[in-house]
């Protein structure tokens, strides 16, 4: 497949530099709207990888564009309609093509909505410590990449670049929100699973885990925005290949994880670069993951 150059970082200067974040340049519009660019960097372990994933930010844009489509029913996202050519100057427009989205302007909520529906990754961890995930007492026994009973809500904080999100229990989420929003969010964070979680098995995937983040309305309205189910923010298994006690392979992010845990990486700034071979393959799982899902 042909791949476009590279975007590390956008150069908008026909609107005003909001934030940059680990994948995403944020612009401002006006008062009630966003332009947000998903730019080809890549994070782990919450810090911004020195080298960019080819076309990944198309691809996590296609994706959560068909999500949000695929479950506005079950709650308000942040998307509007217009083009991102339709404002930015013409030379900027390949810049945006493809990569961004015009939203709504809203005020971020202060938490990260996980679901988990398999153990795996920091869940795993967690339940080993002591039998919980979050604040929830899961059963004995369990094993990496086991179902779980039920899907969970295991909430994090909202860190900033470069620090790492810290898991809250439903308790903590209250006092930070309020009880009614934090409701809301976990209801819908749990129909959202479910849904997604039906459609992905029908394509031979499994969602292990997924996060989404909210904004709130002037009136307190909970509105889904940033990503919805893509590769960075969720973590796919093929069906086949699923086996509990073991690490499935994953189209997601997790093969980078690994890559760069078997360096024997500190995680901490700055991080090592990527090999081509790493590179290629990285771009591969997201354009795979792509076509499984939307395809």
């Amino acid at each position: 497949m042909t791949t476009s150059t590279p975007v590390s970082q956008t150069q908008i200067r026909s609107l005003p530099l909001l934030h940059s974040g680990k994948v995403r340049d944020i612009y401002a519009i006006d008062d009630e709207r966003l332009l947000i660019v998903a730019t080809d960097r890549l994070s782990a372990f919450d810090v911004v990888l020195p080298d960019p994933i080819p076309d990944k930010g198309a691809v996590l844009t296609r994706v959560s564009n068909f999500w949000f489509r695929k479950t506005a029913h079950v709650a308000a996202n942040h998307l509007l309609d217009p083009p991102p050519e339709s404002v930015v100057s013409a030379d900027e427009a390949d810049q945006v093509r493809g990569r961004g989205v015009v939203v709504r302007r809203l005020q971020a909520l202060p938490v990260e909505a996980i679901v988990r529906g398999y153990l795996a990754g920091s869940g795993w961890q967690s339940y080993r410590q002591d039998g919980t995930v979050s604040g929830v007492a899961l059963p004995d026994g369990l094993r990496q990449s086991d179902r779980l009973p039920e899907p969970i809500f295991t909430p994090t904080t909202k860190a900033a670049v470069g620090d790492h999100d810290e898991p809250i229990s439903f308790a903590q989420t209250i006092e930070l929100i309020g009880p009614d929003l934090a409701e809301r969010i976990r209801s819908i964070a749990l129909e959202i699973f479910a849904l997604a979680t039906e459609h992905a098995e029908s394509r031979g995937l499994i969602i292990a885990d997924t996060k989404l983040e909210f904004g709130v309305t002037p009136e307190g309205e909970p509105v889904i925005i940033d990503e919805l189910l893509t590769p960075d923010s969720s973590r796919f298994w093929p069906a086949d290949a699923w086996q509990p006690g073991t690490t499935p392979p994953a189209f997601d992010k997790q093969y980078i994880r690994d890559h760069l845990e078997a360096l024997g990486w500190d995680k901490r700034p700055p991080a090592p670069h990527l090999s081509d071979e790493v590179i290629g393959k990285t771009a591969e799982k997201y354009r795979e993951a792509e076509r499984l899902l939307t395809q």
